[in-house]
This record gives C-alpha cells, sequence and structure tokens, in this order.
C-alpha cells in the first residue's frame, strides 16, 4: 500500500518528502545525545552567533514535531503533487524553494524590526543591561524549523487556481471553497502574528511570508503565460 501511495506522487513532491522524512528521522534519533541537528540545520536571526547562511535553505527540511512533518507533508502530498503536475518538476520545484525563501525572508524582517524597536539596532551585542534582554536573547537563541512557508505557498496558489474545489479541514469536517477557505487562513495568521501571544511559538510571518510570495509569483506567471493554468 506504502508502495502504490508513494508511485502516485510525482517526482519533485516524492524526493521533498522522503528528505523532509528522512531528516525528522535523524533529528529524533540524535536528539538524545545532543541537539546537533537542531544547532546546525534550523535557521537562527543573522546576527545570531550559531547563524550560517545555509539555515537559510536546510530549516525547510527540519520540524520541531511529528504532528509539525506530518501536517506539513499531508499538504504537500495533497496539494504539491496536483500542482507539479500541472507545472511540471522544474517549475514546481522554483515555486517551493521561492516561497520557502520569500517565507524566511519576511520571518528574519519582522526579527529585525522587533530587536530594532527593543534595541534601537538591528545588530546587538548585549551586556545584560539592555531593556528587554530576555526577548532580545530569545531571539537570538531560538532556532525556526519547518516547511510550513513553502506549504502555504503551494495552498495560495491551489486556492488560486481552483478557488471553487471544496475542502475540508481535519478537524472541521464541513466542505468550504478553497476561495473562502485560503483567505480565511491567511487572515488568522496575520492576527496571530500581530498579536504574538505569549503562548504562541508559531512563526506566522515566516506563513505569510510564503503566502505572499506564492501570490505575487503565481500573478508574475499568469501575467507572461496567456495560457498558464
Amino acid at each position: 500500500m506504502l508502495r502504490d501511495f508513494f508511485a502516485n506522487i510525482p517526482v519533485v513532491v516524492k524526493n521533498l518528502l522522503l528528505i523532509n522524512i528522512l531528516m525528522f528521522i535523524a533529528t529524533v534519533v540524535s536528539e538524545p545525545n545532543g541537539n546537533f541537528m537542531t544547532a546546525n540545520f534550523s535557521v537562527f536571526y543573522f546576527d545570531s552567533p550559531f547563524f550560517k547562511p545555509y539555515q537559510l535553505v536546510t530549516h525547510m527540511f527540519m520540524h520541531g514535531s511529528i504532528a509539525h512533518v506530518f501536517f506539513n507533508m499531508f499538504a504537500l502530498a495533497s496539494f504539491g503533487s496536483l500542482l507539479e503536475r500541472i507545472w511540471g518538476p522544474k517549475r514546481f520545484l522554483i515555486f517551493y524553494f521561492a516561497t520557502g525563501l520569500g517565507a524566511i525572508l519576511l520571518h528574519q524582517l519582522v526579527m529585525m524590526y522587533e530587536v530594532h524597536h527593543l534595541t534601537g539596532a538591528v545588530q546587538v551585542y548585549a551586556d545584560g543591561k539592555l531593556p528587554n534582554i530576555e526577548r532580545v536573547f530569545e531571539i537570538y537563541g531560538t532556532p525556526t524549523v519547518g516547511a510550513s512557508g513553502a506549504i502555504y505557498g503551494i495552498i495560495i496558489a491551489f486556492g488560486m487556481l481552483f478557488p471553487n474545489t471544496e475542502l475540508m479541514l481535519i478537524f472541521f469536517p464541513v466542505p468550504i471553497k478553497a476561495k473562502y477557505l485560503v483567505p480565511f487562513m491567511v487572515l488568522l495568521e496575520l492576527f496571530l502574528g500581530v498579536n504574538n501571544f505569549q503562548w504562541d511559538n508559531i512563526a506566522h510571518f515566516a506563513h505569510l511570508g510564503g503566502a505572499l510570495f506564492g501570490f505575487i509569483l503565481i500573478k508574475i506567471w499568469q501575467r507572461n503565460r496567456k495560457n498558464f493554468y
């Protein structure tokens, strides 16, 4: 059954699924003996001593929990497979990484704004006397992981190309057309991101960055191709 499932998935989505799953397994296996995977392949604030440029890509294959990786991979298989069949592997791969990089770009800019708001600068050499120093340390020391930015780009693309398709959420099994559900998801992310609740550790602006870059890319492609689906 598993073999049949993978046989029906197009090549780029299939490889993305495998890489994400293998990275998650490697993280789970390595974490009891340290945090090698998280420390090296998650992405940190650009001015953090833990930041490495390659993390801008590798963080897209890291996940924080089995629920995190499951829901992202479920969405990738469900929506990404259809998009890859329509666009072809090259265009889909470009879209995936463009939205994923756009997501982390917006997330970094938001963190930069917050650091500047707290300290008056986007680069900080903390001496323990700065106001709100705990939050600054949190920004510098907290890694970001997940493919969610690219996934939101994929969801936006699906909603733009198939607005009247009825979708159902796992926890709300009532059919809703994509043209209503997708904007609701974006507005919810904006609400949660702006309010920055203490109990919420999700990078909502990364989700919004993926959605924004996905929207822009679809509009550019639609303008440049008369027969773009």
